[in-house]
């Protein structure tokens, strides 16, 4: 079968690997639909902890091939998304129920292979069964939302509460939505690219802010009274890291959500945040969010069609993850 494999930092190419096969307790899938996500050119560069070599893609869809021993929970056939993240349930923080900061984490697509492939094999208990009539590119979304998920579940957003999103990509897009179904009244967000505001707006938000063409702040705080109940950070750099903490009001929470290069250092004014009493919470991953990720998708309440820049090849992978995301690109969803 055909493959992208990251060989080393900065190298990916397409290769003719032996297909898998299932193991006892796992399902091999057909994959159906695969999107690009900033964490796999975060990995192409080195600037995220990855197996090399391995063949990249965690967000994806698929058809159930082969059913290993042991697996009762399918028969083949299925249209399964897949839960890339695989905790060991036996360290501490699986033990407090954070599966998320699990000591021996391995992933789909990051530590083992996964869906920038025409198939892959996977524990049975990361497979969520979709729709049969569903579209395996909105299936592709299941991961990302999942994250997204824990990230509002973090925020805790109430019903009349102001949100500032800030980034306008994909992740920003679905927290937008996420946060006008969480009862939002004031959701503004702030990116450069005139089509992702346009987006967003379309999308639910209320207002959308170029941070090139103002002090974005100050434009946050003066349209929210002093400043906004949450801040959510999905750019993963160091300017929105600093403007976000100082858009948010005494006693409101900053969602750290954006990758950014690990080794980064931001500086931070303690005093700020002791006086103001800012709540900083990183949302890391999915931790029991996928099932509610799926079952969302499977709804049809959120817009994903309108996310989608483009649909690729595999022969194209390696050239979109290590290239430069062009103008206007949303989601870049492989179809192997």
């Amino acid at each position: 079968m055909r493959a992208v494999r990251l060989e080393s930092i900065g190298s990916m190419a397409i290769h003719m690997v032996e297909k898998p096969n299932a193991g006892p307790g796992e399902v091999v899938v057909r994959v159906l639909a695969a999107g690009i996500c900033g964490s796999d050119r975060h990995m192409y560069k080195g600037e995220y902890p990855t197996a090399i070599p391995v063949t990249l893609g965690h967000e994806f869809c698929g058809l159930v091939e082969e059913v290993g021993e042991g697996v009762s929970s399918f028969v083949g056939g299925e249209l399964v998304t897949v839960d890339p993240n695989i905790a060991c349930g036996t360290c501490p923080a699986c033990r407090r129920g954070r599966p998320n900061l699990c000591a021996n984490l391995k992933a789909i697509g990051v530590t083992r292979d996964g869906g920038f492939a025409e198939y892959v094999a996977v524990p049975c208990g990361q497979a969520f069964t979709l729709p049969s009539d569903l579209d395996p590119v909105h299936g592709a979304f299941c991961e990302p939302l999942a994250c997204c998920i824990h990230a509002i579940d973090r925020a805790k957003i109430r019903p009349g509460e102001s949100v500032a999103i800030l980034g306008g990509g994909v992740i920003g897009l679905l927290m937008v939505q996420l946060a006008r179904l969480a009862g939002a009244d004031q959701i503004i967000l702030i990116t450069r690219q005139l089509s992702r505001r346009e987006a967003a707006l379309r999308l639910g938000a209320t207002q959308a802010i170029d941070p090139t063409a103002t002090d974005v702040v100050a434009a946050v705080r003066d349209l929210t009274d002093g400043g906004v109940d949450v801040v959510i950070e999905c750019a993963g750099v160091p300017e929105t890291l600093q403007t976000g903490v100082q858009m948010v009001r005494r006693g409101g929470a900053f969602i750290l959500f954006g990758v950014t290069p690990a080794g980064l250092a931001v500086p931070v004014l303690p005093f700020d945040l002791l006086v103001n009493e800012v709540d900083i919470r990183p949302a890391y991953l999915n931790p029991f969010t996928h099932s509610r990720a799926a079952a969302m998708v499977a709804s049809g309440i959120l817009e994903l069609d309108s996310l989608v820049t483009k649909a690729i090849g595999l022969e194209e992978v390696a050239e979109v993850v290590g290239g430069v995301p062009l103008p206007g690109e949303i989601k870049v969803i492989v179809r192997p």
